[in-house]
C-alpha cells in the first residue's frame, strides 16, 4: 500500500446460494486518505454489499480488504478494533429509542472506547453545536425529525473519532425538504478532510462534492474517475444508460 492509500479492496468477492447470485463478483478498488468516494449505480448493483463489506457486516467469500496495510480478513484480525475505526451511517437511523439524544452519542465512546462521562459528553455537545443540535440534547428519538435523526446518527458515528465515515444511501428514507440538510453535514465533514465513502443516488452531491466517483453494476466497477469525467464524459454504455435514466 502506498502512504496515501488507507483502504485496498482486491478480488472482493459476495456470493449467494452457492455462485447463483453474485452480488460482488471482483472488486478491486483503492481509497485514499481525505478522498469522497462516492457510490452510484442501479439497484442491486452491488454498493451496499461493498459497503457493508469494509466494515465486515457482511463477510465476502473472496478477497482482500486491507485497511492502513493490515488484511482485515485474515485470521485473527481485531474486528471490533477495525470496526471503531470506520463509522457507518445506514438509510435507517438505528438510534436507541429509549434513550436520549446524548446518551445515544455517548454509550460507545464511554464502553469502548473507555472515555469519561464528561469527556464523551464534551464531544457529543461539540458535534451537536455543529450540526445545529446543541439544544436537542435532552430530547428523544421520536421528538425528532427525519432529517434531524440522520444528522444525530452521522454525529454520533463521529463520536467515536473515525478515520473513515461509511454512508450507505443516508437520504434515501428521508423526505425530499430533509435532504439537504443532511448533504449539508455530509459536505462540511468532506470540506474538513474526512475520508468518505458514500453510496447515494443523489448525483448533485457526487459530482459537487466527490472526489472521485465509482460506478457498479452487476457486482463490478464498471467505471470510475472525477465527478467531470463520469457525468460529462461517460466511457461505457452502460454508465452512460444509467445516467440517461438518473440526470
Amino acid at each position: 500500500m502506498s502512504a496515501n492509500e488507507i483502504i485496498r479492496v482486491s478480488g472482493l468477492k459476495k456470493y449467494y446460494k452457492g455462485d447463483k447470485i453474485k452480488a460482488l463478483d471482483g472488486v478491486d478498488a483503492v481509497i485514499n486518505h481525505g478522498e469522497v468516494v462516492v457510490v452510484i449505480g442501479p439497484s442491486g448493483s452491488g454498493k451496499s454489499t461493498f459497503l457493508r463489506s469494509l466494515n465486515l457486516l457482511e463477510i465476502p467469500t473472496g478477497g482482500e480488504i486491507y485497511v492502513d496495510g493490515h488484511n482485515i480478513l485474515a485470521k485473527g484480525a481485531n474486528v471490533d478494533l477495525h470496526r471503531q475505526k470506520m463509522g457507518m451511517v445506514f438509510q435507517h437511523f438505528n438510534l436507541f429509542p429509549h434513550m436520549t439524544i446524548l446518551r445515544n452519542m455517548t454509550i460507545a465512546p464511554m464502553k469502548l472506547l473507555k472515555k469519561s462521562r464528561e469527556e464523551a459528553e464534551s464531544l457529543a455537545m461539540e458535534l451537536l453545536e455543529k450540526v445545529g443540535l446543541a439544544d436537542r440534547a435532552g430530547a428523544y428519538p421520536s421528538q425528532l425529525s427525519g432529517g434531524q435523526k440522520q444528522r444525530v446518527a452521522i454525529v454520533r458515528a463521529l463520536c467515536m473519532q473515525p478515520d473513515v465515515m461509511l454512508f450507505d444511501e443516508p437520504t434515501s428514507a428521508l423526505d425530499p425538504e430533509m435532504v439537504g440538510e443532511v448533504l449539508e453535514v455530509m459536505k462540511s465533514l468532506a470540506h474538513d478532510g474526512m475520508t468518505m465513502i458514500v453510496v447515494t443516488h443523489e448525483m448533485g452531491f457526487a459530482r459537487e462534492v466527490g472526489s472521485r466517483v465509482i460506478f457498479m453494476a452487476d457486482g463490478r466497477i464498471i467505471e470510475e474517475g472525477t465527478p467531470d469525467e463520469m457525468f460529462d464524459n461517460p466511457k461505457s454504455e452502460r454508465l452512460q444508460t444509467f445516467l440517461a435514466k438518473v440526470l
